[in-house]
C-alpha cells in the first residue's frame, strides 16, 4: 500500500513542462489550476514531454481564457496533428474567469503559464500565475538576497563543522 502512495506522489509532482523564467521576470501573486482543451494526439505528445511554455501567455477574451504561444510538438506516429503553436482554450469556473478579468484590467496583472502536468486522474492541467512584472532593479535585489542567503548558510555550515 505504501508503494502505491509513493507512486501517486511521484506522479503528482512530475511536471511535463515548467516556465522557470517566469519566477525571474515576474512577481507571482496567485496561482490557479486550469484544464486544457487538447486535440487528437496532443495528449500523447504531452505525455512524452514534448511541450514548451517558456514564451507562453494567457488572455481573457469574451469570458474565455486562452493560452497563446504554448508549443506542443507534433506526435510522430499520428496522422493528423494540429498546429503546434495554436491558441488553446483553458477550462476555468465562471467566478475564476471574472476574478482574472478584474485583476488583469484593473490591477495590471499578466497571466503567465507556470507549469503543465497531469493530475491523479490523468487530465492535463496548466498552472496559471497571476503575475506582476519585475523591474531590472527588482531582479538585482532578488539575486543579491539569494547570494546573501547562500553565504550565510555556507558560514553556518563551516562553523558547525569546526566545532
Amino acid at each position: 500500500m505504501a508503494k502505491n502512495a509513493a507512486k501517486d506522489d511521484k506522479k503528482r509532482d512530475s511536471a511535463v513542462a515548467t516556465n522557470r523564467r517566469a519566477r525571474h521576470d515576474y512577481f507571482i501573486d496567485d496561482r490557479l489550476e486550469a484544464g486544457l482543451v487538447l486535440e487528437g494526439a496532443e495528449v500523447k505528445s504531452l505525455r512524452a514531454h514534448h511541450a514548451s511554455i517558456s514564451e507562453a501567455y494567457a488572455t481573457v477574451d469574451n469570458g474565455q481564457v486562452w493560452v497563446h504561444g504554448m508549443r506542443i510538438s507534433p506526435y510522430e506516429p499520428a496522422r493528423d496533428n494540429p498546429n503546434p503553436t495554436r491558441s488553446r482554450k483553458l477550462l476555468l469556473n465562471r467566478r475564476e474567469i471574472r476574478r482574472l478579468t478584474r485583476s488583469v484590467r484593473e490591477k495590471g496583472y499578466t497571466l503567465i503559464p507556470l507549469k503543465i502536468y497531469f493530475n491523479n486522474r490523468g487530465y492535463a492541467k496548466l498552472q496559471l500565475g497571476l503575475c506582476r512584472g519585475k523591474r531590472e532593479y527588482d531582479k538585482r535585489e532578488v539575486i543579491a538576497e539569494r547570494e546573501y542567503e547562500r553565504r550565510t548558510q555556507r558560514a553556518i555550515a563551516e562553523r558547525a563543522q569546526g566545532r
